[in-house]
């Protein structure tokens, strides 16, 4: 990924954060057939490895579940806040015209060897942690445990469950940081004013 210095975003804790926060991530790697991606929630744990491990899921059927190229690093995308920016919200547009739309966007990229495993208390552990995360806000959350366990047994037979040892990670923070101060300040009041909350407060303050 193509990160000029004054949007990259290195901080590890940060970076651990807004993977959590992605929900569903694209899985990229290189396989028999060529590329391949799939989209699939993931989750992240923190502690294993340097920079954390990545772990999921895939169904049997998935091409993708069947390997990954020898050697080969996969690819999670994982993006946050992205905005559409008017160059109409700049103060310079008003002194001298000479400005250009652009896009905002937040965008993580985790890199490192894929291994696959299709063990059913492994997958049946992944299966309940997916759930738990997704499910724990909600008012009358959903647990694996509701489900008959043949019935859930015979689905762990169908998916392959895969971590991602993450070697490398970049981290792309673009929110007008190449700006002038009155031009980030009439971005995040053009985007609060779209309802873009999310964007705007990734805004930099001088």
């Amino acid at each position: 990924m193509y990160v000029p210095p004054h949007f990259q975003q290195s901080d590890l804790a940060v970076l651990h954060d807004t993977i959590r926060g992605a929900g569903l991530a694209t899985l990229v790697s290189l396989g028999a057939d060529g590329l391949i991606a799939s989209h699939v929630p993931l989750l992240l744990d923190a502690g294993a490895g340097p920079n954390g491990t990545l772990i999921g899921h895939l169904a049997k059927g998935n091409p993708q579940g069947r390997g990954a190229a020898a050697g080969v690093d996969a690819l999670a995308i994982f993006q946050g806040p992205d905005a559409y920016i008017t160059p109409s919200w700049y103060a310079t547009k008003r002194e001298h015209g000479k400005v250009v739309p652009t896009w905002n966007y937040v965008a993580i990229h985790a890199y490192g060897p894929l291994e696959f495993f299709d063990d059913a208390t492994e997958l049946l552990d992944v299966v309940t942690r997916l759930t738990n995360r997704f499910e724990g806000p909600r008012a009358a959350p959903w647990s694996v445990s509701d489900a008959p366990p043949d019935f859930i047994q015979a689905h762990l037979k169908g998916i392959v469950g895969f971590r991602l040892p993450i070697t490398r990670l970049e981290g792309k923070w673009k929110m007008s940081q190449n700006r002038p101060a009155a031009d980030r300040a009439g971005v995040a009041e053009g985007l609060r004013a779209e309802g873009k909350d999310a964007a705007a407060a990734l805004v930099p303050e001088d």
